[in-house]
């Protein structure tokens, strides 16, 4: 089946995209992983010792980097609707974290501790329709603050790609309602075009 004019530039974008080379040159199964690695690098979000929730892992860009950066000190659990490869320090649970019976899996990895961080790379898939995609991607981190809300320690730490559009601005309010501080980040690997930034809320009030 011949690939559509859009999907061929996709393709070819995708390819040719300088963090694509860097992550396969640095081993990194996403380019994704610059984009957590430098709000990182600024925020200082990661430390050893810290229990992590990476929500919509696969392929895995953002575990991988957590886990590197706790060094093996700490616990990493993550999930996703589709599989994901295993890696080193990380607890990985297939399903929808909005179902019961996966959301007690993820309870019980946590061991009785409280999450420090909860990230969320989630997206759903795009079909280039604003009217679709945008209340879709705001349902998606609408579940992953429901999420948070519910395992974070307080003082905890919240991160979420989020798409501006309708919803953005309740979004906000949302998190400055939960939250001590909220940051907004939009990394150099997080492509101009995109609508998307990154949402750091910082001091869970519990």
């Amino acid at each position: 089946m011949a690939r559509s004019k859009t999907s061929a530039a996709w393709l070819k974008e995708h390819v040719d995209d300088h963090w694509v080379q860097q992550a396969q040159k640095d081993g990194y199964r996403s380019r994704a992983a610059y984009k957590l690695a430098e709000i990182d690098d600024k925020d200082r979000l990661l430390r050893p010792g810290m229990t992590v929730i990476d929500l919509g892992s696969a392929p895995g860009g953002w575990s991988q980097l957590v886990s590197e950066r706790l060094k093996g000190q700490g616990k990493i659990i993550a999930s996703d609707i589709l599989p994901m490869d295993a890696l080193p320090d990380v607890d990985f649970i297939q399903g929808d974290f909005t179902e019961d019976e996966v959301l007690d899996s993820i309870l019980l990895a946590m061991e009785k501790n409280l999450a420090d961080l909860v990230i969320s790379d989630m997206a759903p898939n795009l079909s280039g329709m604003n009217a679709i995609d945008q209340p879709k991607a705001m349902y998606l981190v609408e579940l992953a603050v429901d999420l948070a809300q519910q395992v974070l320690r307080p003082g905890g730490d919240y991160l979420a790609k989020v798409f501006q559009g309708e919803g953005y601005d309740d979004y906000l309010k949302l998190l400055k309602g939960n939250f001590k501080q909220v940051l907004t980040r939009k990394p150099k690997a997080s492509r101009a075009r995109s609508r998307e930034v990154y949402l750091l809320a910082r001091g869970f009030k519990g």
